[in-house]
């Protein structure tokens, strides 16, 4: 199961730098002009838990195997892009096939580093492709609901749900918000997933700073905060060049680099466990002598269907789950001694599985 969030922002903001970071590759040409992310550059990166290390230490596991996120690194919008200005509709197309949206905000003043507006402002930036999703959304929804009325008037249910999401989310836009504002009720989110609106999409706001901001911030990213309250989005606050340099290091240089910056981790790590929020996931491990491995999970996934993400025939022949909470793993010292204190547990198919969970399925073949 895979999960993708887009790096979007207008040109120059830092995206290809903080992909590089991301990626730990230079696969994104970092360029000080426009455009020069053509296609989009999509890399798999580890999610930072420091519960894997301690479970494979407790289990003598030979391999250690985190879960992962996928970043697509899109080119940067401007004004007009949902009219085919820049590199147009092209773009709009990328961000329809992620899951959510990390919004690289320029917090940062450089006259060495131009801006595609000629203004350092990263709330008119944010507006900014934010009207261009919302605009190419509107035109997207009055094309589908000229072609729903056929299949309306034939009374197709399928139809007159999408015909009432689709109006809905119109509404929405026509009075300025996006469609990610929208309440849908749990019977309803199949369908309004199928629409794939861009404004639906989750947003999460990363501001850009420069590197003697890293760790506190700045006056243009506490108007990103601020905006982002108000809206009630997330936002964390990153530099990215010092990503990329810290990147580079090995892991001892890496945290001297960090601790001369005033830096507890890497910014990179905030940001991904913000987008792994973002998504609504969590994790569980499986763990033995052979590996230990981290495995992702939406939110309020039952026993099976967390099986079925290791191998489609765990779940079709599921039995049930043997677990152990990671706290309880490791304060027995592992499964052994879990079992020991009672905190071993059988659970069915309704279980709900609990970010931390290390679990064994049974199976039937």
């Amino acid at each position: 199961m895979g999960f993708k969030m887009g790096i979007v922002g207008l040109p120059n903001v830092g995206k290809s730098t903080l992909f590089n970071a991301l990626t730990r590759t230079a696969a994104a040409q970092a360029a000080n002009f426009p455009f020069c992310t053509i296609e989009p550059n999509v890399g798999d990166v580890a999610v930072p838990d420091a519960r894997l290390p301690k479970l494979a230490k407790i289990a003598s596991s030979r391999e250690v195997i985190p879960t992962r996120m996928t970043f697509v690194d899109i080119a940067g919008l401007v004004r007009g892009a949902s009219k085919g200005e820049g590199l147009g509709n092209q773009f709009l197309a990328n961000i329809r096939e992620v899951d959510a949206i990390a919004h690289v905000l320029r917090c940062f003043v450089d006259d060495d580093v131009t801006h595609v507006e000629g203004r350092i402002d990263p709330v008119a930036d944010a507006e900014t492709i934010e009207t261009e999703l919302m605009i190419a959304d509107m035109e997207s929804i009055e094309r589908r609901l000229a072609n729903l009325s056929r299949k309306l008037r034939g009374g197709d249910k399928e139809a007159l749900e999408q015909d009432r999401l689709l109006r809905r989310a119109l509404e929405a836009l026509d009075a300025g918000r996006p469609a990610r504002t929208i309440t849908v009720a749990e019977e309803e989110r199949k369908a309004w997933r199928m629409l794939q609106l861009l404004t639906a999409k989750p947003v999460l706001f990363v501001c850009n700073v420069e590197e003697s901001s890293a760790a506190t911030g700045n006056a243009l990213s506490d108007r990103v905060a601020e905006m982002a309250a108000a809206q009630g989005a997330a936002h964390v606050v990153i530099s990215a060049q010092i990503e990329e340099e810290i990147s580079q290091l090995d892991a001892e240089e890496a945290a001297m680099f960090l601790a001369e910056m005033g830096l507890e981790e890497p910014g990179l790590d905030r940001l991904i466990r913000a987008g792994y929020q973002l998504l609504g996931l969590q994790t569980f491990f499986t763990v033995g002598p052979k590996e230990a491995r981290a495995w992702t999970i939406p939110k309020g996934t039952l026993a099976p269907q967390a099986a079925g993400v290791i191998h489609g025939d765990f779940e079709r022949g599921f039995i049930r789950a043997e677990t152990v909470a990671y706290d309880d793993y490791i304060t027995h010292d592992g499964e052994a001694g879990a079992k020991e204190a009672g905190k071993f547990r059988v659970e069915g198919k309704g279980y709900e599985v609990r970010d931390g969970d290390v679990l064994h399925f049974l199976f039937n073949a």
